[in-house]
Order: structure tokens, then sequence, then C-alpha cells
């Protein structure tokens, strides 16, 4: 069961001045808990702790961050059906899926503890010309500072642990605004955090209200800006947030291709296909939207994703059955069933699916919805995938590049020479090649081009981010 209230935690302390945040069940639309709200001057607060652990954490031996990422492992471990529990509840996830978020939360924590003991440079041989003799150049990565994250709603825990997790690897202290639809995990997550002996400061969680948002983005003491979310807010944030680095993990309307030499793995490709499409109810930015299939296969596939889709389990996410939970609420389902009526309108097909009932959208499959439909053109976040055929390859790549997004896509194919092809003209930050875009592993590093973002996460990738070169030369003689 959840609390009845939870607090912020400012400087790595809990605070619980007012318990303003209601959070619902995102089934049942019942209010379940409440959390509380950090005003402007906890912010400030919080800011001014992470500057002032900025020394502190800098100069914490790598093996004592390692301990601190290792105690977070073992009681996520000891807490993982609580951790599930929330996530069901709070973001809708089915409980299957809620249990392999807390899997990968628990991944993520323990490869930023791995990395938390590699951190090192290089020896440089500047002896490149004369005037060069006797000089050796030495690098060493040092953290960035303080750090600003802000998060969204899709994966509560896996894309705060993300952020986190590499932060305390590297030695950054940060600032962290979690989703007010699914704070609950953040902050089971900081309860854990506050355990450890981390130096004071080195954390804060706060829920805010959009009007005290502002310093996470534009104050000039925060030194990296991490934020995933909507294409159109990262960009703009991009823009106020001044000379930090900056991270955006953006969205996508991820296409797959299937290859005319997969006759004999369609099963396999359409139980694939499906979840990618389907699982989280879609709202992934790597839920797979577009399928391009060959025309030669194209009806068999057609068929037995049909199949699936129609044979998935909706309604209750604390069912162990259920397969296909809530949209996070009813105006995103609503939103997402108008972009189906109005492809429909325009000549689309639906072949399965396509109504609602509150926030629970029905697992759908369109045919012949045009390419500059929001339904295909933009990022639908819902259950819905789009079928269409292609007879050339080169022109399937074609259409996989048409669109201002490039996170990742699929390819199902056993010839090589095209695999490769697809890594080198695809726009898109990663390739997955006899699997759908869908495929994540947390070490592995991800990110988009494009409309997609900017940078890349994966512990070791956002590690680098998150630190700095500093270079020491050295004449001898």
């Amino acid at each position: 069961m959840l609390a009845e209230r939870y607090p912020y935690y400012l400087a790595n302390r809990p605070r619980q001045p007012n318990a303003d945040l209601a959070v619902t069940d995102k089934y049942s639309g019942e209010v379940v808990t409440h959390v509380a709200i950090a005003d402007a001057s906890a912010v400030e607060e919080a800011i001014a702790a992470a500057v002032r652990a900025a020394g502190p954490m800098r100069r914490l031996a790598p093996y004592a961050r390692q301990e601190v990422l290792e105690h977070c492992v073992r009681r996520f471990r000891e807490r993982a059906e609580e951790l599930a529990f929330a996530l069901c509840i709070e973001a809708g996830k089915p409980l299957r899926d809620a249990r392999g978020e807390v899997a990968r939360l628990i991944d993520t924590f323990k490869a930023a503890a791995e990395e938390a003991v590699r951190g090192g440079g290089e020896v440089l041989n500047l002896e490149v010309s004369p005037r060069a003799a006797g000089y050796r150049g030495f690098t060493q990565r040092v953290p960035v500072g303080p750090c600003s994250f802000i998060t969204p709603f899709n994966f509560p825990l896996n894309l705060v642990a993300h952020k986190v997790a590499p932060a305390i690897a590297a030695g950054c202290p940060f600032v962290l605004k979690p989703s007010d639809r699914t704070p609950v995990s953040a902050a089971i997550m900081a309860e854990v955090l506050a355990e450890t002996e981390l130096p004071e400061g080195a954390f804060s969680v706060l829920t805010t209200r959009l009007e005290d948002v502002g310093p996470f983005i534009e104050d000039d003491r925060l030194k990296l800006l991490s934020f995933t979310g909507s294409e159109k807010v990262g960009w703009e944030l991009k823009a106020r947030a001044g000379r930090k680095k900056v991270v955006l993990e953006l969205g996508g309307n991820a296409a797959c291709v299937v290859d005319r030499d997969q006759g004999e793995r369609l099963d396999f490709v359409a139980d694939r296909v499906a979840h990618g499409a389907f699982f989280q109810a879609g709202q992934s930015c790597i839920s797979v939207q577009r399928v391009l299939v060959h025309e030669e296969l194209y009806d068999a596939l057609r068929e037995r994703l049909v199949a699936r889709a129609r044979a998935l389990r909706a309604g209750n996410p604390r069912d162990e059955a259920t397969t296909l939970g809530p949209m996070i609420d009813e105006a995103a389902a609503r939103r997402l069933e108008g972009w189906i009526e109005r492809a429909v309108g325009r000549g689309a097909r639906v072949l399965t699916g396509g109504g609602r009932r509150g926030a629970l959208l029905e697992a759908t499959v369109l045919e012949g919805v045009p390419a500059d439909e929001p339904l295909c053109a933009e990022e639908a976040f819902g259950p819905v995938v789009l079928l269409q055929s292609f007879r050339s390859f080169d022109d399937a790549l074609r259409e996989v590049n048409n669109g201002r997004y490039g996170l990742q896509a699929g390819l199902f194919t056993n010839d090589l020479s095209r695999a490769m092809q697809a890594w080198d003209e695809l726009e898109v930050g990663g390739v997955v090649v006899g699997d759908v875009p869908s495929f994540r592993v947390d070490t592995m590093p991800y990110g988009g081009v494009k409309g997609s973002g900017l940078g890349r996460e994966g512990v070791k990738y956002a590690i680098e981010d998150m630190t700095e070169l500093r270079l020491l030369v050295l004449r001898q003689g």
C-alpha cells in the first residue's frame, strides 16, 4: 500500500510542510495519496545546498560513491514489490511491466556502481613536432558540478535512475524535479538515498508548481540540465538554459522495417512488434509507431498483428492478467482518439481497436494513414501502430527518415549488407537489427538526433556528460 503522504527531500532531508499535491490511481481516477509541494524558497535553498555540496561530492572517494550506489541496489531489491505497486498505481502500469521497470532501476544503479570506480584519464604523447620535445600530457575527468534534472511520467523510476545514478557515480550534486503526475516513485528513491552517507546537500528531490520551475533551468549555478520529455518543451528549455550543458531526451515516432526475407519469422516479428507498440500502453519515446512491411509479406503480417492486438487483455493494472493498462489520464486518451478519428476522416482504416473507456484506449492498428496526419507525423505516445507496405528497401529507408524525429529504428532482415546500409543511412540515434526500436539496455548509449534530442544517456555516457576533462602538461628536463 502507498503511504498516506510523502515528503519532498531538500538537502538530503525529508520535509513535509504541506500535502498539497494529490496523486491519483490512473485506472480508477481516485486520489490515493498526497505529496508535499516545494515553493520558490525551497527551490532556492536546494540549489544553494547543491552548490555547497559540490566540493565534498568532488572529494568523495570513488569507493565511497560505489558504496552509496550498492546500498541503493540492496534497498531497491528489498523494496521491489513496494516500488512496483507504486508504479502500478501512480503510472497505471500493469504489474508485470512495473516489475520490469524495477528490475531496470536496479540494473542502472548496479552499472553506475561499477562505473564509479572506473574513472580515469589518458597519457598523451605530445611530441608531435620538435618544438614539443620532452612534453607529455595527462587528462583526468572531474565532476561538472551541480546538476538539474527534470523527468517525465512514463518511466518514473528508470528515467530518474538514468540521471541520479550517473550523477552519484560522477560526483555531482543534483536537484531533481520529478513529474507531478508520478512523484511517489522518486520520493521512495529519495528515501533510500537519505539512508546513505552522501554529503549534506548532495541531492534534493522537489515536486514544484510550474511557476517555480524556472531556477531548475535558468540558474547559472547549475552546470548541467538534463531533461526528458516532449520535443516542444525540451527545445524551449535549452533556449533558456544559458551557458550550462544541456542533455535532451525527447520524443519520436519510431519506425520498424520488415524486409522480404522474414517470411519464416513472421510470428516472431508480429510478437515483437505487438510488444513494442502496446507495452506500457504505447507511452514510450521508442514505442513502435510505424511499421513498414515488404509488399510480399504485408497481408500475412497484418493478419498476425491484428490478432495479437485483439488478444491483449485491457483493464485494471493491479490484475496480474492485465497486459494493457490505461494511458496517463483521460485527456491523453481523448487526444489520441481524436487523432485516430481525424486520420479515418482522410481515408485511413482501423483494422482493430480505436475504442476508448476513460483513460483506457484499445490497442489500435491502422493502415492507409496519410504521412502528414498527426497520427503519423507526430509522436502518438499511446497504443497505436500504423502499417504500410514498401517495394524497394531504399524507399523504406527514405520513409523512415521522413520527418523531424530521429530516436531509434528497428529492422528485421537477414541481409548483413542491408543492416549496414540502414546503419549508415538512417537518421536516428540507434538502429536495432533483428528487433523493434523499443529495445533498450540501460548501459547502451541512448538518445536521438534531429527533433529527438541532444546528447546520450546510458550510464557510462551520462557520466561523460556530467564530467569534464582537465589537462596536465608536463615538461621533462
